[in-house]
């Protein structure tokens, strides 16, 4: 879809000329992590790239070295749980140096804050394991703060040591919960702080480069990113699409393991029972495994536990998104499967409503993400796997079984191929402009359906949320603008760019490599075979185009608002494009020229009509806002009791409720309630928006002529 990105590059020259060696400062404490000059050589040369070909064109200067400086220490310590306010101070003479750290390749002032970090975060943990031999009183109505994100840095080490000793409390109080005695829950605490000492020791100058990178290249946009060579070897297994595990992305927040993706068919998926945004505080291996706690843990060092052989039993402790700190893990058993990625394909189900006596069958077609195997479209076999391809074929087969509308769920797709974007479209509508691409000269580029052929004339709806991303902007941009469907969901992300994946093998001279390895000790030749398959410099995905609508809006920033709304159980105001400080701008360019062929002006009113009346009255609506309302509840709650009896009368009121307002839910969809400790049968559809969206297509389906013409004249541009 788009033309290749030429970088035309002299960086020979500037990379050859090293500045003076900058003097590291010894952090007592500390393992004193340094900086090598590979990493260096990266350093300006991703320095020079965002310069001259970020989308952006941003300049490197003081008011962006701050911006770096602020993001490069909340990714260390968001909480204020480590730095003590001296630190800051010391650390605030750099605030407007880094940008020109990074054009020098200078890493010795980001090396020393994360040192004293590490030196902060051992202490930290030193201390938790001297705690272990005092007696907790939990009578005493203390409490933990644990979200201190908008709370000053600590001024003292007593008042650190204060902090520390409700957190060590709080562990302990957790344990004796979970019944088990004084002694076990001491050992557990004991090997828990132990392990998270040992990791702590094993970080590496790849780790903080990394840090200090994402810090650097997120505050340019937040798209931008450098991978380290490890990092880019996992990265570019993602792309192929195969790893052997659950099948669930996972992030770090507030120290806990985030789920933030789930892979449609994958182990996490089918259980049913793992949502995003879920934090998982234990994996145990085997069906009789013991949990190791993994709150703190590296995402990665999470990862290598939760992955594993197929055919393996994990287990995970989840907190549930929206529950608060405080309430008891719940605890999923899951088979680890292979996940071939490239396999996640579309899929189909039909569904009956009745209106006014008669039958309307729907089609639902699910689509996570824009898949293609690009090896075979770049070979010319015609049969290459792809979103497409796939949706073609499932909408062939719901012509064969007779429905009257398809309805396309998007949710949770975060894209991927922008070429799929386009031929997607193109099942919906005859030829024309889809999507509109800018480059960073002002020069754009018209992405078209050129294939004549419809797979589909008949009633589409497109159901999308907040996690709706990028492609999938596109697509359901494009049926909106050509009046070819109706939107319904929650506003999308917001993602409106364009990254090129530059190997910075290919960019870095040779000279820089043969210079590394003459530091080394070791031939060119040595240095590449070392690395196997991963690269020696890393890669950069570097933000180089913004995509527009044909209507000549972008989707960058505000997405894609839907024709008929629902209320949004993600919070829009902590997740999306325009929650990002970074994040590029919205706005408008000349509009394409394309045909109209339809206009829903006419029918929405009525439609929306309808659908209010039903949320009036229906309970699933009232138990969404509920959640809604819970959500929003923990997410103001920064601290948790310490009080063992009101903690266990606030869990087991929080089980109550659950599991009460889970048999509502399931009565008012029609299934029986269940009785305590019964598992919810497998393959139960509880989508309650899923259910209304068809509904909201059954009665586009079922209105007079008069409102459902949707004839259109051309639209000239």
């Amino acid at each position: 879809m788009f033309k290749k990105l030429y970088l035309v590059l002299v960086l020979g020259a500037t990379l050859a000329c090293s500045a003076k060696p900058a003097k590291h400062v010894k952090v007592e404490g500390s393992n004193n992590i340094q900086p090598d000059e590979k990493q260096s050589i990266v350093c300006k040369t991703i320095a020079t790239l965002i310069s001259k070909y970020n989308y952006k064109k941003v300049e490197l200067n003081d008011s962006i070295s701050a911006v770096i400086y602020n993001r490069y220490l909340k990714m260390m310590d968001e909480s204020h749980n480590y730095f003590l306010a001296s630190d800051i101070q010391d650390f605030d003479k750099y605030k407007t140096v880094l940008d020109d750290d990074v054009k020098n390749g200078n890493l010795s002032n980001v090396f020393y804050i994360f040192n004293v970090y590490q030196k902060r975060y051992i202490d930290r943990l030193k201390f938790s394991l001297t705690q272990l031999d005092n007696n907790f009183d939990f009578s005493k109505d203390d409490t933990f703060t644990y979200d201190r994100d908008n709370l000053p840095y600590v001024s003292s080490e007593a008042e650190m040591n204060k902090l520390w000793s409700e957190r060590v409390k709080y562990d302990m109080l957790n344990l004796k919960l979970a019944g088990t005695d004084v002694a076990k829950n001491k050992a557990t605490l004991k090997k828990r702080y132990e392990s998270l000492l040992s990791q702590a020791n094993k970080l590496n100058n790849q780790d903080v480069f990394q840090v200090f990178m994402d810090a650097f290249t997120e505050a340019i946009d937040p798209h931008t990113n450098y991978f380290n060579p490890a990092n880019a070897a996992n990265f570019n297994i993602d792309m192929s699409r195969q790893l052997e595990g659950i099948g669930a992305g996972l992030n770090t927040e507030n120290e806990f393991i985030i789920i933030k993706s789930l892979t449609a068919g994958g182990p996490a998926e089918k259980s049913k029972q793992i949502n995003i945004d879920d934090r998982i505080v234990g994996v145990a291996q085997g069906a009789d495994g013991e949990f190791q706690n993994v709150v703190g843990w590296r995402v990665d060092n999470a990862i290598s536990l939760i992955r594993g052989k197929k055919g393996t039993v994990v287990r995970l402790e989840l907190l549930p998104k929206g529950m608060s700190v405080g309430s008891k893990p719940k605890v999923v058993e899951m088979v680890r499967e292979k996940i071939i990625l490239k396999d996640e394909s579309a899929k189909k189900e039909i569904r009956t409503y009745i209106e006014n006596g008669k039958t309307i069958k729907i089609g639902v077609i699910s689509v996570p993400a824009f898949y293609i195997d690009f090896n075979d479209y770049k070979s010319g076999n015609p049969n290459y796997k792809s979103t497409t391809h796939d949706v073609k074929l499932l909408i062939d087969s719901l012509k064969l079984q007779g429905v009257d509308g398809i309805v396309m769920d998007m949710r949770q797709n975060g894209g991927g191929s922008l070429l799929e974007a386009v031929d997607l479209t193109g099942l919906f509508i005859k030829t024309g402009p889809v999507v509109q691409v800018r480059n960073p000269n002002d020069e754009i580029e018209v992405d078209k359906d050129e294939d004549p052929s419809v797979a589909y004339t008949g009633p589409v709806a497109i159901l999308v949320d907040r996690f709706s991303a990028s492609a999938t902007e596109i697509f359901s941009g494009a049926i909106q603008d050509y009046g070819r469907g109706i939107i319904v969901g929650t506003q999308t992300y917001g993602k409106g760019s364009v990254q090129n994946a530059i190997d910075l093998d290919r960019v870095i001279p040779p000279s820089m490599l043969e210079r590394v390895a003459g530091l080394v000790g070791k031939d060119k030749k040595t240095v590449t075979a070392t690395t196997g398959s991963q690269s020696v410099f890393g890669q950069l995905n570097l933000t180089i185009a913004k995509f527009y609508r044909v209507t000549g809006n972008s989707t960058q920033h505000k997405g894609v608002t839907p024709d008929i709304q629902f209320p949004s159980v993600i919070p829009l105001d902590k997740y999306g494009e325009d929650t990002e400080p970074s994040a590029m701008p919205f706005d408008v360019i000349a509009k394409s020229s394309y045909t109209k062929v339809g206009d829903f002006s006419a029918v929405l009113p009525q439609l929306k009509k309808l659908h209010d009346q039903r949320m009036a009255s229906s309970p699933n609506y009232k138990y969404m806002l509920e959640d809604i309302a819970d959500i929003k509840k923990h997410e103001a709650e920064k601290s948790v009791t310490l009080n063992e009896q009101k903690l266990k009368e606030q869990r087991d009121a929080d089980d109550k409720k659950a599991f009460e307002e889970n048999n509502l839910r399931r009565v008012a969809m029609g299934l029986p309630a269940l009785k305590k400790g019964q598992t919810r049968p497998r393959n139960e559809d509880l989508d309650f928006l899923k259910r209304e969206a068809g509904q909201i297509l059954t009665d586009y389906i079922s209105l007079d002529n008069k409102f459902t013409s949707t004839t259109a004249p051309q639209i000239s541009n």
